[in-house]
Protein backbone atom coordinates (compact mmCIF):
# COMPACT_ATOMS: atom_id res chain seq x y z
CA UNK A 1 0.00 0.00 0.00
CA UNK A 2 1.33 3.44 -0.92
CA UNK A 3 2.07 5.87 1.88
CA UNK A 4 1.12 9.50 2.35
CA UNK A 5 -1.68 11.19 0.45
CA UNK A 6 -1.62 8.55 -2.29
CA UNK A 7 -2.40 5.64 0.01
CA UNK A 8 -4.69 3.22 -1.79
CA UNK A 9 -6.44 -0.11 -1.40
CA UNK A 10 -4.48 -3.00 -2.90
CA UNK A 11 -6.20 -4.67 -5.85
CA UNK A 12 -5.16 -8.11 -7.11
CA UNK A 13 -6.31 -7.22 -10.64
CA UNK A 14 -3.26 -4.99 -11.00
CA UNK A 15 -1.04 -8.07 -11.25
CA UNK A 16 -2.43 -8.75 -14.71
CA UNK A 17 -2.67 -5.30 -16.26
CA UNK A 18 -1.46 -4.58 -19.77
CA UNK A 19 0.82 -1.57 -20.15
CA UNK A 20 1.07 0.37 -23.40
CA UNK A 21 4.57 1.25 -24.57
CA UNK A 22 4.70 3.09 -27.89
CA UNK A 23 1.46 1.52 -29.05
CA UNK A 24 2.30 -2.06 -28.04
CA UNK A 25 0.77 -3.83 -25.04
CA UNK A 26 2.91 -5.72 -22.52
CA UNK A 27 2.10 -7.65 -19.32
CA UNK A 28 3.23 -5.82 -16.18
CA UNK A 29 6.32 -7.99 -15.65
CA UNK A 30 7.53 -7.48 -19.23
CA UNK A 31 6.82 -3.76 -19.60
CA UNK A 32 10.24 -2.14 -20.00
CA UNK A 33 11.97 0.81 -21.62
CA UNK A 34 15.58 1.18 -22.71
CA UNK A 35 18.29 2.07 -20.20
CA UNK A 36 19.18 4.74 -22.77
CA UNK A 37 15.74 6.35 -22.55
CA UNK A 38 15.81 10.09 -21.82
CA UNK A 39 13.39 9.66 -18.95
CA UNK A 40 15.58 7.07 -17.24
CA UNK A 41 18.88 8.83 -17.85
CA UNK A 42 17.84 12.44 -17.24
CA UNK A 43 14.20 12.70 -16.15
CA UNK A 44 13.61 14.38 -19.51
CA UNK A 45 9.88 14.04 -20.03
CA UNK A 46 6.38 15.15 -19.06
CA UNK A 47 3.50 13.20 -17.55
CA UNK A 48 -0.10 13.31 -16.39
CA UNK A 49 -2.11 11.45 -13.77
CA UNK A 50 -5.69 10.68 -14.89
CA UNK A 51 -8.81 9.14 -13.34
CA UNK A 52 -11.33 6.87 -15.04
CA UNK A 53 -14.88 7.24 -13.71
CA UNK A 54 -17.69 5.16 -15.20
CA UNK A 55 -15.96 4.82 -18.53
CA UNK A 56 -14.92 8.47 -18.78
CA UNK A 57 -11.42 9.88 -18.25
CA UNK A 58 -12.49 13.00 -16.39
CA UNK A 59 -11.15 16.43 -17.35
CA UNK A 60 -9.07 14.78 -20.09
CA UNK A 61 -8.92 17.88 -22.30
CA UNK A 62 -7.45 19.90 -19.43
CA UNK A 63 -4.83 17.25 -18.75
CA UNK A 64 -3.84 16.92 -22.38
CA UNK A 65 -3.59 20.69 -22.74
CA UNK A 66 -1.12 20.75 -19.84
CA UNK A 67 0.81 17.77 -21.23
CA UNK A 68 1.28 19.31 -24.67
CA UNK A 69 2.11 22.71 -23.20
CA UNK A 70 4.84 21.09 -21.09
CA UNK A 71 6.20 19.21 -24.09
CA UNK A 72 6.31 22.43 -26.11
CA UNK A 73 8.17 24.20 -23.30
CA UNK A 74 10.75 21.39 -23.40
CA UNK A 75 10.88 21.57 -27.22
CA UNK A 76 9.75 17.94 -27.29
CA UNK A 77 7.70 16.41 -30.09
CA UNK A 78 5.20 13.94 -28.64
CA UNK A 79 4.69 12.53 -32.12
CA UNK A 80 0.93 12.07 -31.81
CA UNK A 81 -1.93 14.52 -32.02
CA UNK A 82 -4.08 14.86 -28.88
CA UNK A 83 -6.79 12.93 -30.72
CA UNK A 84 -4.44 10.06 -31.60
CA UNK A 85 -3.06 9.96 -28.06
CA UNK A 86 -6.60 9.87 -26.69
CA UNK A 87 -7.41 6.95 -28.98
CA UNK A 88 -4.32 5.07 -27.75
CA UNK A 89 -5.33 5.74 -24.17
CA UNK A 90 -8.86 4.44 -24.70
CA UNK A 91 -7.57 1.36 -26.55
CA UNK A 92 -5.36 0.60 -23.54
CA UNK A 93 -8.31 0.84 -21.17
CA UNK A 94 -10.43 -1.32 -23.49
CA UNK A 95 -7.69 -3.97 -23.69
CA UNK A 96 -7.71 -4.10 -19.88
CA UNK A 97 -11.52 -4.14 -19.76
CA UNK A 98 -11.40 -1.16 -17.38
CA UNK A 99 -14.42 1.02 -16.69
CA UNK A 100 -14.18 2.62 -13.25
CA UNK A 101 -11.93 3.23 -10.25
CA UNK A 102 -8.78 3.43 -12.36
CA UNK A 103 -5.77 5.72 -12.03
CA UNK A 104 -3.71 6.22 -15.18
CA UNK A 105 -0.13 7.41 -15.45
CA UNK A 106 0.54 8.81 -18.93
CA UNK A 107 4.24 9.48 -19.53
CA UNK A 108 6.12 10.92 -22.49
CA UNK A 109 9.90 11.17 -22.69
CA UNK A 110 12.10 12.66 -25.39
CA UNK A 111 13.07 9.15 -26.47
CA UNK A 112 16.15 6.94 -26.61
CA UNK A 113 19.60 8.56 -26.40
CA UNK A 114 22.49 7.65 -28.68
CA UNK A 115 24.71 7.91 -25.61
CA UNK A 116 24.13 8.97 -21.98
CA UNK A 117 24.31 12.74 -22.41
CA UNK A 118 21.88 15.58 -21.76
CA UNK A 119 21.96 17.34 -25.14
CA UNK A 120 18.57 16.73 -26.87
CA UNK A 121 20.45 16.48 -30.18
CA UNK A 122 21.90 13.18 -28.91
CA UNK A 123 18.44 11.59 -29.02
CA UNK A 124 17.23 9.17 -31.68
CA UNK A 125 14.07 10.71 -33.22
CA UNK A 126 10.84 9.40 -31.72
CA UNK A 127 9.42 9.94 -28.26
CA UNK A 128 8.66 7.19 -25.73
CA UNK A 129 4.99 7.07 -24.69
CA UNK A 130 3.95 4.86 -21.77
CA UNK A 131 0.41 4.37 -20.42
CA UNK A 132 0.02 2.55 -17.09
CA UNK A 133 -3.58 2.00 -15.94
CA UNK A 134 -4.15 0.57 -12.44
CA UNK A 135 -7.15 -0.11 -10.27
CA UNK A 136 -6.67 2.32 -7.39
CA UNK A 137 -9.24 3.34 -4.82
CA UNK A 138 -8.03 6.09 -2.44
CA UNK A 139 -7.73 4.91 1.15
CA UNK A 140 -10.85 5.84 3.18
CA UNK A 141 -8.51 6.12 6.17
CA UNK A 142 -6.97 9.26 4.66
CA UNK A 143 -10.09 10.69 3.00
CA UNK A 144 -12.13 10.37 6.19
CA UNK A 145 -9.41 10.56 8.82
CA UNK A 146 -7.28 13.32 7.32
CA UNK A 147 -3.53 13.75 6.96
CA UNK A 148 -0.57 15.43 8.65
CA UNK A 149 1.73 17.92 6.90
CA UNK A 150 5.27 18.99 7.70
CA UNK A 151 6.81 22.19 6.36
CA UNK A 152 10.00 21.35 4.50
CA UNK A 153 13.07 23.54 4.04
CA UNK A 154 13.05 22.63 0.32
CA UNK A 155 11.54 25.59 -1.52
CA UNK A 156 9.58 26.00 -4.71
CA UNK A 157 11.99 28.12 -6.71
CA UNK A 158 11.93 30.77 -9.39
CA UNK A 159 10.96 29.79 -12.96
CA UNK A 160 14.39 30.75 -14.27
CA UNK A 161 15.85 27.91 -12.18
CA UNK A 162 13.16 25.27 -12.76
CA UNK A 163 9.68 26.32 -13.78
CA UNK A 164 7.33 24.74 -11.24
CA UNK A 165 4.44 24.96 -13.70
CA UNK A 166 6.02 22.19 -15.77
CA UNK A 167 4.84 18.68 -14.89
CA UNK A 168 8.16 17.12 -15.80
CA UNK A 169 9.77 13.85 -14.77
CA UNK A 170 12.41 15.89 -12.96
CA UNK A 171 10.80 15.93 -9.50
CA UNK A 172 13.88 15.76 -7.29
CA UNK A 173 12.92 18.84 -5.26
CA UNK A 174 9.52 17.30 -4.50
CA UNK A 175 11.15 13.97 -3.65
CA UNK A 176 13.54 15.71 -1.23
CA UNK A 177 10.59 17.47 0.38
CA UNK A 178 8.66 14.20 0.64
CA UNK A 179 11.63 12.47 2.30
CA UNK A 180 11.91 15.20 4.91
CA UNK A 181 8.19 14.99 5.68
CA UNK A 182 8.32 11.20 5.93
CA UNK A 183 11.28 11.38 8.33
CA UNK A 184 9.21 13.77 10.45
CA UNK A 185 6.35 11.24 10.54
CA UNK A 186 4.04 13.27 8.27
CA UNK A 187 2.08 12.23 5.20
CA UNK A 188 3.28 14.97 2.90
CA UNK A 189 5.43 18.09 2.78
CA UNK A 190 4.10 21.63 2.78
CA UNK A 191 6.34 23.79 0.60
CA UNK A 192 7.08 27.53 0.67
CA UNK A 193 8.13 29.94 -2.07
CA UNK A 194 11.46 31.85 -2.03
CA UNK A 195 9.78 34.61 0.05
CA UNK A 196 8.48 32.24 2.73
CA UNK A 197 4.83 32.21 1.63
CA UNK A 198 2.90 28.94 1.50
CA UNK A 199 2.70 27.49 -2.01
CA UNK A 200 1.75 23.85 -2.33
CA UNK A 201 2.62 20.33 -1.20
CA UNK A 202 5.09 17.92 -2.75
CA UNK A 203 2.38 16.06 -4.72
CA UNK A 204 -0.89 17.88 -4.00
CA UNK A 205 -2.16 21.47 -3.80
CA UNK A 206 -2.86 23.20 -0.50
CA UNK A 207 -5.96 25.16 0.55
CA UNK A 208 -7.01 26.69 3.87
CA UNK A 209 -10.32 28.03 5.19
CA UNK A 210 -10.57 31.09 7.40
CA UNK A 211 -13.68 33.06 8.41
CA UNK A 212 -15.72 31.39 5.68
CA UNK A 213 -13.21 32.16 2.92
CA UNK A 214 -11.08 29.68 1.01
CA UNK A 215 -7.42 30.65 0.45
CA UNK A 216 -4.83 29.11 -1.82
CA UNK A 217 -1.52 30.38 -3.16
CA UNK A 218 -1.12 32.85 -6.00
CA UNK A 219 -0.12 29.94 -8.24
CA UNK A 220 3.14 31.65 -9.22
CA UNK A 221 5.34 28.87 -7.81
CA UNK A 222 3.27 25.74 -8.32
CA UNK A 223 2.01 23.40 -10.98
CA UNK A 224 -1.20 24.48 -12.68
CA UNK A 225 -3.21 21.79 -10.93
CA UNK A 226 -6.31 20.54 -12.75
CA UNK A 227 -8.15 19.65 -9.54
CA UNK A 228 -6.95 22.89 -7.98
CA UNK A 229 -8.52 24.87 -10.82
CA UNK A 230 -11.76 22.88 -10.52
CA UNK A 231 -12.02 23.64 -6.78
CA UNK A 232 -11.43 27.34 -7.42
CA UNK A 233 -14.18 27.28 -10.06
CA UNK A 234 -16.43 25.31 -7.70
CA UNK A 235 -16.04 27.98 -5.02
CA UNK A 236 -17.14 30.62 -7.51
CA UNK A 237 -20.12 28.48 -8.53
CA UNK A 238 -21.17 27.95 -4.90
CA UNK A 239 -20.77 31.61 -3.97
CA UNK A 240 -17.82 30.87 -1.67
CA UNK A 241 -15.19 33.59 -1.50
CA UNK A 242 -11.93 32.12 -2.80
CA UNK A 243 -8.68 34.08 -2.76
CA UNK A 244 -5.45 33.28 -4.58
CA UNK A 245 -3.01 35.23 -2.44
CA UNK A 246 0.17 35.22 -0.42
CA UNK A 247 -0.16 33.89 3.12
CA UNK A 248 2.24 32.49 5.70
CA UNK A 249 2.40 29.64 8.18
CA UNK A 250 0.97 32.05 10.75
CA UNK A 251 -2.29 31.99 8.78
CA UNK A 252 -2.18 28.22 8.30
CA UNK A 253 -1.69 27.43 11.99
CA UNK A 254 -4.72 29.56 12.83
CA UNK A 255 -6.95 28.28 10.02
CA UNK A 256 -10.41 26.86 10.63
CA UNK A 257 -9.93 24.06 8.09
CA UNK A 258 -7.19 22.92 5.70
CA UNK A 259 -7.23 20.46 2.81
CA UNK A 260 -5.22 19.31 -0.18
CA UNK A 261 -6.38 18.50 -3.70
CA UNK A 262 -5.21 16.17 -6.43
CA UNK A 263 -6.40 14.03 -9.31
CA UNK A 264 -5.96 10.79 -7.36
CA UNK A 265 -8.02 11.47 -4.22
CA UNK A 266 -9.88 14.69 -4.99
CA UNK A 267 -10.11 16.57 -1.67
CA UNK A 268 -8.32 15.28 1.43
CA UNK A 269 -8.66 16.98 4.85
CA UNK A 270 -5.55 18.15 6.72
CA UNK A 271 -5.73 17.63 10.48
CA UNK A 272 -2.30 18.82 11.51
CA UNK A 273 0.52 21.02 10.22
CA UNK A 274 3.91 21.00 11.97
CA UNK A 275 2.35 19.53 15.10
CA UNK A 276 -0.39 22.18 15.26
CA UNK A 277 -3.92 20.78 15.24
CA UNK A 278 -5.98 22.66 12.66
CA UNK A 279 -9.20 24.27 13.87
CA UNK A 280 -11.64 22.52 16.17
CA UNK A 281 -12.40 19.52 13.98
CA UNK A 282 -15.11 21.17 11.91
CA UNK A 283 -15.19 20.19 8.23
CA UNK A 284 -18.19 22.17 7.05
CA UNK A 285 -16.41 23.76 4.08
CA UNK A 286 -14.48 20.60 3.19
CA UNK A 287 -17.68 18.54 3.13
CA UNK A 288 -19.42 21.17 1.01
CA UNK A 289 -16.58 21.17 -1.51
CA UNK A 290 -16.23 17.38 -1.53
CA UNK A 291 -19.92 17.06 -2.40
CA UNK A 292 -19.61 19.76 -5.05
CA UNK A 293 -16.54 18.14 -6.60
CA UNK A 294 -18.33 14.79 -6.85
CA UNK A 295 -21.15 16.61 -8.65
CA UNK A 296 -18.63 18.09 -11.10
CA UNK A 297 -17.34 14.60 -11.87
CA UNK A 298 -20.90 13.33 -12.26
CA UNK A 299 -21.62 16.12 -14.76
CA UNK A 300 -18.44 15.25 -16.66
CA UNK A 301 -19.51 11.61 -16.87
CA UNK A 302 -23.15 12.42 -17.62
CA UNK A 303 -23.11 15.68 -19.65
Amino acid sequence: MAKGTHEYIEDERNRNILININGELFPRDRAMVSVFDSGFILGDGVWEGLRLHQGVVVFLKDHLRRLYQGAKALDMDIGLTPQALTQRLMETLEANDMHDGVHIRLMVTRGVKMTPYQDPRCTIPGSTIVIIPEYKTPSPRKIEGGIRLFTTHVRRGYPDVQDQKMNSHSKINCIQACIQAAKAGADEALMLDPHGFVVTCNSTHFFMVTAGEVWTSTGDFCLGGITRSKIIQLCHDLGVVVRQKNFSLFDVYGADECFVTGTFAGITPVNEVDGRVIGTGSRDMITKLQDGYLSMIHNEVNP
